[in-house]
């Protein structure tokens, strides 16, 4: 359990007398962690920085609820005592209700049919305690949560119009969004700039200008050298040409590698919950790092270049990206971030990065589906990286920042968080 972490343990009335730590009946099914995962997409919104968050309190919970049964690991947040032959599934299936039905109450009946289902599966003298584990479960993460800073509203972040500084982009010009995220309570990390990645090169620099050269060049509306396939990878993993938003493309990669190891429920919930805290705290550090370094976005570096002092970059006045630009500032790479952190931290579970899945995406607007394979979870996060240089809307110094610094982020979740408990921990 994290340094400076206490574990939480709050009793739950039942009609079964006594308490015990025994194990969950042995028909408790692991794919009720991929069940509601996949719940959860389906309401989640596509866009913004958000649905991180989401996840993560998803599967903290329940792996809260399935290991307060199990007893395997420290627990993330709590441990709730739990009645004799408690199932650890129905309590997973009733902690993922709550925490959903509160963040997204109009698709509250959704959640309670998926409940039911569970419930059903459950004799029937396991059915309360059972329930009640969950509800106790869920009802603390979300107290944890409610006040984490995510919905407070910042500061405007105006920047002088001098070279290399962030200006907002076309078509909307937008103010730079979700600056609150620096300032919201990373789920494992101490703080939001605990791995802060490096600073960009001076605008002035030979490596600067090097990195503008390539997107000048391949990230262009009307690119004459980007290929068919990374025009592809820029369009999917902008959701473009795909409904499946990248947070949950590596959700699906973890659903496909689960199954194929067999973990059982514990472990299922654990490698679920680790992705996604992951994910959410390593997009969190990469976000951060964009209003410290308050760098230009490549349109607005290509269209005044003329003005940044450096004899090496050519400006155009008229050049466009490939994709449209995020309104935020461009150092360091979210996507890059994203997929660093999430690449490592599957490595660390299954304790292999060379393992062969294939990533899909789902098209949309009458675009076909797209399958992809990989050899490793680094090359997909390769791809990922890339995308966005293919796109036009990053440096690759940006995504580099992001691929050093991210892995450190799934390194200090996987070794501070919901680890092996110790003989003889109560």
């Amino acid at each position: 359990m994290r340094k400076g972490w206490r574990a939480v343990f709050v009793g739950v009335l039942t009609c079964v007398g006594g308490y015990s730590h025994a194990h969950g009946r042995g028909g408790d099914d692991p794919n009720v962690i991929i069940q509601w995962n996949e719940i959860l997409e389906r309401v989640v919104p596509a866009g913004g920085l958000s649905p991180p968050r989401h996840y993560a309190m998803l599967h903290i919970a329940m792996f809260d609820a399935i290991n307060s049964i199990e007893r395997t690991y420290e627990p993330y947040r709590l441990s709730v005592r739990a009645p004799f032959g408690a199932s650890a599934e129905l309590a997973a299936a009733q902690a993922a209700r709550d925490v959903l039905a509160a963040q997204f109450p109009t698709s509250e009946a959704t959640f309670d049919t998926a409940l039911q289902a569970s419930v059903a599966r459950t004799p029937a003298g396991q059915v309360r305690g059972s329930l009640q584990i969950g509800k106790a479960v869920a009802a603390a993460i979300l107290a944890w949560r409610a006040n984490d800073g995510w919905n407070t509203t910042a500061e405007p972040y105006v920047l002088p119009e001098l070279p290399g500084m962030y200006q907002p982009t076309p078509p909307a010009y937008a103010a730079p969004a979700f600056r609150q995220f620096a300032n919201t309570q990373p789920f494992a990390l101490l703080t939001s700039t605990q791995y802060l990645p490096e600073a960009p090169p001076p605008v002035t620099s030979e490596r600067y200008a090097q990195d503008f050269e390539e997107a000048k060049q391949i990230g262009a509306a009307t690119s004459a050298t980007r290929t068919a396939e990374q025009t592809q990878l820029a369009k999917l993993f902008a959701n473009v040409t795909s409904s499946t938003v990248h947070w949950a493309l590596w959700n699906h990669v973890a659903r496909d590698v689960v199954r194929d190891q067999r973990l059982s429920l514990i472990d299922t919930a654990r490698a679920f919950a680790l992705l996604n805290v992951a994910i959410h705290d390593g997009v969190q550090t990469s976000h951060t790092s964009k209003f410290i370094y308050g760098g230009w976005r490549p349109i607005t570096a290509v269209q005044r270049a003329n003005d940044d002092l450096n004899p090496l970059t050519v400006g155009d006045p008229t050049w466009l990206p490939l994709l449209t630009t995020p309104p935020y500032p461009s150092h360091a790479g979210n996507m890059a971030c994203v997929g660093a952190s999430a690449a490592r931290m599957l490595g660390l579970i299954f304790d292999a990065n060379e393992i062969a899945f294939t990533a899909t995406w789902v098209g949309t607007s009458g675009q076909p589906n797209v399958s992809r394979k990989y050899a490793s979870f680094t090359q997909l996060a390769q791809d990922q990286a890339d995308s966005r240089i293919f796109g036009g809307i990053h440096f690759r110094f940006e995504s580099v920042a992001s691929q050093k610094a991210c892995p450190k982020v799934a390194e200090y979740i996987f070794a501070n968080v919901m680890t092996q408990r110790r003989r003889g921990h109560r």
